[in-house]
C-alpha cells in the first residue's frame, strides 16, 4: 500500500511545490473518496467510482493511489492532519488541544466512518491491518511528542510509559464514541486531560505531596 507521502511525492515538480493541476485533481479525488466512504462504505471507494464522481481520469488516480486502500488511507489521513492543532508549549493546553482534535475527528463523518471501517477490516485483511497501523502512528504522533517532551522537561514522570499515556488520553474518547456511540463535548475532554495529569504528577510534586501526609 502506498503511503500518503509516497502519493504526494509523485505529484511534485523537483524544486517546486505540487503542480496546481495535480493539486486540484488530488483534492477533487479525495473529496469524492470521502463522500463515497460516508455514503456507501469502504467497498464503494474504487477507482471507477471516484473517477466518475470527481471527473479525474482513472490513469491519474492509479498514478497517485495504486489501490483502493491507498485512497482510503489518504482520505482519512487528510482529516487527521486537519484536526492536528498547533502546540503552545503548555502541557495542559497542548493535551486539551490534541484531545479536541481527536474529538473533532470522531464526530466528523469521514473520520468516524473511516476509523470504523479500518478497525473492522484490519482483522481479516492484511492490507487494512497495515493501513490501521499507519493511521495509528499518524493519529498518535501528536500525543507522543507532547508526552515525550513533558517527560524530558520534568512535567510528567520520567518513567511514564508513553504508549500507556496515549491509551489513557485517547482511549476514553475512542471508547465513548466508537463503542458506546455517544457524543461528547469540550467539558469531557477537559475532564480526561485533568484526570490524566492528576494521575501522573511531576516527580517533584508527587514527592512533596507524599511527604506532607501525616
Amino acid at each position: 500500500m502506498a503511503t500518503q507521502a509516497d502519493a504526494a511525492g509523485r505529484s511534485r515538480v523537483p524544486g517546486r511545490g505540487m503542480d496546481p493541476r495535480a493539486a486540484r485533481s488530488r483534492a477533487a479525488a479525495l473529496a469524492a473518496a470521502q463522500e463515497l466512504l460516508v455514503e456507501q462504505g469502504w467497498a464503494a471507494v474504487t477507482h471507477v467510482a471516484v473517477a466518475a464522481r470527481s471527473g479525474v481520469g482513472r490513469t491519474t488516480l492509479y498514478r497517485h493511489w495504486p489501490d483502493s486502500p491507498s485512497l482510503i488511507y489518504e482520505a482519512i489521513a487528510q482529516r487527521i492532519a486537519n484536526a492536528r492543532p498547533a502546540r503552545t508549549g503548555i502541557l495542559r493546553e497542548d493535551l486539551i488541544g490534541q484531545l479536541n482534535g481527536l474529538r473533532a475527528l470522531l464526530h466528523d463523518p469521514v473520520g468516524e466512518r473511516g476509523m470504523r471501517v479500518v478497525i473492522e477490516r484490519a482483522g481479516v485483511d492484511p492490507t487494512f491491518a497495515e493501513l490501521k497501523e499507519s493511521l495509528y502512528q499518524a493519529g498518535s504522533g501528536g500525543f507522543r511528542a507532547i508526552v515525550e517532551l513533558a517527560k524530558e522537561n520534568g512535567e510528567l514522570p520520567g518513567d511514564l510509559d508513553t504508549e500507556l499515556a496515549i491509551d489513557q488520553l485517547a482511549g476514553p474518547l475512542m471508547f465513548r464514541r466508537l463503542l458506546a456511540e455517544r457524543t461528547f463535548g469540550a467539558e469531557y475532554v477537559h475532564t480526561v486531560a485533568d484526570a490524566f495529569l492528576a494521575a501522573n504528577p511531576p516527580p517533584g510534586k508527587a514527592a512533596s505531596g507524599g511527604s506532607g501526609k501525616g
